[in-house]
């Protein structure tokens, strides 16, 4: 009897760091006998090591982030996929349920993820429970969105003002 196992994660000898999940797809099949994956199939024994460091890793995964998708993040998810997207341009989106203005940007910042995909875009919701981490973000108003370069904030742009994100965006990227 085999046990199908579909990851979406980077290959696995990364799988040491938080994972943050792209389009590269493996598909692991473990049965009894062998461990196979789509370039071929791995020895029973080494597929015990692999197989725990899978395994290892899957305990420690948080929520991922997919491309063209914006991943809601909290006080304790925010940094480790920071840290993750290592030299990737992140841009997180400070918003609360109730602000007018962050509801009319929800929509064009998903837009935003489906033609940036060498982006991350995650989404903090600014309550008291996500306090701390808006107030080490110095946040002021809703809608804030800050981007980040290299786990440092490089550019922020505060209210609903769209052109100005996309421009902070391309500044980002081409630098």
């Amino acid at each position: 009897m085999a046990l199908n196992l579909s990851l979406s994660a980077p290959p696995i000898r990364s799988l040491q760091q938080p994972l943050l999940r792209y389009s590269t797809k493996h598909t692991i099949v473990i049965s009894s006998d062998r461990l196979s994956n789509p370039k071929g199939t791995v020895s029973r024994s080494s597929s015990r090591r692999v197989v725990t460091r899978v395994r290892s890793s899957l305990d420690t995964v948080g929520p991922t982030v997919k491309v063209g998708q914006v991943t809601e993040v909290d006080k304790n998810t925010f940094w480790p996929l920071v840290k993750a997207a290592d030299d990737k341009t992140v841009v997180l989106d400070m918003y609360t349920q109730w602000c007018g203005p962050c509801k009319v940007m929800a929509p064009k910042f998903q837009e935003l993820s489906q033609k940036y995909l060498d982006v991350v875009f995650l989404k903090l919701d600014c309550n008291q429970e996500n306090k701390p981490l808006a107030k080490e973000l110095g946040i002021k108003v809703v809608p804030t969105f800050k981007i980040l370069k290299d786990s440092k904030v490089v550019k922020e742009v505060t209210g609903a003002k769209f052109d100005d994100l996309v421009l902070a965006i391309e500044a980002v990227r081409s630098s």
